[in-house]
């Protein structure tokens, strides 16, 4: 085999979770990493979103490093592009860049078993390295279903998540397909500007209104003067998330309340009880994600918007046919639908011990020990992993959280000392598992009567973390040696060792 470069630590993604591991590996004392990036920037998903009106439904303060705090946030809620500034920032203030490899998009990873290390080919040339961590995140892949004669549309067709600044909607008539959380910033963004606007809604979401508001001078400086405020703020912001979480996970029939609040919402706006009835939803609030906007509604209400309540299933030229057999006439379709979150594409490329992809050993559903390893992938790590997102609060905590368990993991082997691996074992993937599914079952995600993205194939929720922050944060502080087989080379190879028989070498 050919030598390559080698690295203690290459970390695939550079959004907040690649960042994070980077500022993370930093602080460790541990600088022999590299960051691949397939594009030519960094900022994840806040690279690639920019469609109009793009911003953040977490607030400001809570959607944020504590290691990095911005006393200059601009808004309560900001958007795309002072998040992706943030970004920036935090690369530049960690000293990350000399270990950025932009424009190297990862092709293919495989489990070298004779060498104890990963063999990661990209579209820059190829490297090995003894521990990955996969922070591609669960947003980076757009879906774009499979519609009939979509070929055949002579207009243009795009997704939220590669939005075409250079097309001009001003006069087009425009087919927006979806009402996710990006779709209901996309549609008040655009509806002034163009002719026409039809709004394909398979199923209406719960809109509350945006509490949102300008963070004053006062408040900016008062937080670059007395950082503690700043962690007041961000502590208070958690806490008060923190405590609606039983609703979520516990006690759904508490939402009710909440329902007739989004109710009010939406009166306010909607007029006309027919528009009024095709936007209520059938099914408990929460579960699907609960969006914020102040000016959905009041969009949808103008006169040169029409809501189909049914998805697009068919395209004959320039019409597009929706389920209920409704035709419309469009120049533009945007797709705002989703990504591929329970079937991420990274998992085909990633290949284990035993020669199988990630995304064959996960065709029953995605599961890991404790949201970040993966049985049959030594020393290869996930960030924003199964099981580890969140439906009221801020993802950046629970990245934290991986962090520290990927910092103590990264502890371990040295203690092992020598070439070692780390492989979780499958009854504690399976044990992990079965706890987070059982905990699944009475909570609204999996009782509200939705079918979301938060549910695989098979109707399983492999998506959400059914507790609170800060019972995942004590879940990963630490990493059990005993929930890993410990593996050394040998000489055909290597060889699971337990706990136990590590102790006796």
């Amino acid at each position: 085999m050919a030598e390559h470069e080698h690295v203690r630590v290459a970390v695939v993604g550079s959004g907040f979770g690649g960042l994070g591991a980077a500022v993370r590996l930093r602080r460790e004392g541990i600088t022999d990493f590299v960051v691949l990036e397939r594009a030519d920037s960094v900022g994840g998903t806040w690279r690639d979103n920019s469609y109009p009106g793009c911003a953040c439904d977490v607030p400001s303060h809570l959607y944020s490093f504590s290691f990095a705090p911005n006393p200059d946030w601009p808004r309560t809620f900001s958007g795309q592009r002072h998040i992706r500034a943030y970004l920036e920032h935090v690369a530049d203030t960690f000293r990350l860049r000399p270990h950025l490899r932009l424009n190297s998009e990862v092709k293919k990873m495989s489990w070298d078993r004779e060498r104890l290390r990963w063999v990661v080919e990209t579209s820059s040339g190829t490297l090995t390295a003894d521990v990955v961590v996969s922070a591609t995140g669960p947003l980076s892949d757009p879906r774009v279903p499979d519609i009939p004669g979509l070929d055949s549309f002579p207009g243009k067709v795009f997704h939220s998540a590669r939005w075409d600044h250079d097309h001009d909607l001003r006069g087009k008539r425009v087919a927006m397909v979806g009402t996710g959380a990006s779709a209901i910033q996309i549609v008040p963004s655009i509806q002034p500007e163009v002719g026409r606007l039809t709004l394909f809604q398979r199923t209406p979401p719960w809109v509350m209104p945006r509490v949102d508001r300008p963070i004053s001078r006062f408040e900016r400086a008062l937080h670059r003067q007395l950082p503690f405020t700043t962690q007041l703020r961000r502590g208070l912001l958690w806490g008060i998330r923190e405590l609606q979480v039983q609703a979520f996970t516990k006690h759904p029939g508490e939402l009710g309340f909440v329902e007739q609040l989004a109710k009010r919402n939406m009166a306010r706006a909607i007029k006309d009880p027919a528009l009024r009835a095709k936007l209520t939803p059938d099914y408990r609030i929460g579960c699907k994600r609960i969006l914020l906007s102040n000016d959905y509604y009041p969009a949808l209400a103008q006169p040169n918007v029409d809501v189909v309540a049914s998805g697009l299933t068919e395209v004959r030229g320039s019409t597009l046919v929706a389920a209920d057999g409704t035709e419309t006439e469009a120049d533009v379709i945007v797709f705002g639908t989703g990504f591929h979150v329970t079937d991420m594409p990274i998992a085909e490329r990633v290949v284990g011990a035993d020669g199988h992809t990630l995304a064959e050993t996960w065709k029953g559903g995605m599961e890991a020990l404790r949201g970040a390893s993966a049985a049959g992938f030594p020393n290869w790590m996930t960030i924003i992993g199964p099981n580890t997102g969140l439906g009221n609060s801020s993802m950046i905590l629970m990245i934290e959280s991986q962090l520290n368990y990927l910092a103590d993991y990264l502890r371990q082997l040295t203690v092992l000392g020598g070439r070692v691996a780390l492989d979780a074992r499958p009854d504690a993937v399976a044990a992990w598992n079965g706890m987070v599914q059982e905990r699944m079952q009475r909570t609204v995600w999996n009782t509200g009567g939705c079918t979301s993205w938060y549910l695989d194939a098979s109707g399983r929720n492999t998506t959400v973390w059914p507790g609170t922050t800060a019972e995942f944060r004590r879940a990963t502080r630490r990493v059990d040696l005993g929930e890993y087989d410990v593996l050394r080379p040998v000489e055909q190879g290597s060889t699971p060792v337990t706990p136990a028989q590590e102790a006796a070498i």
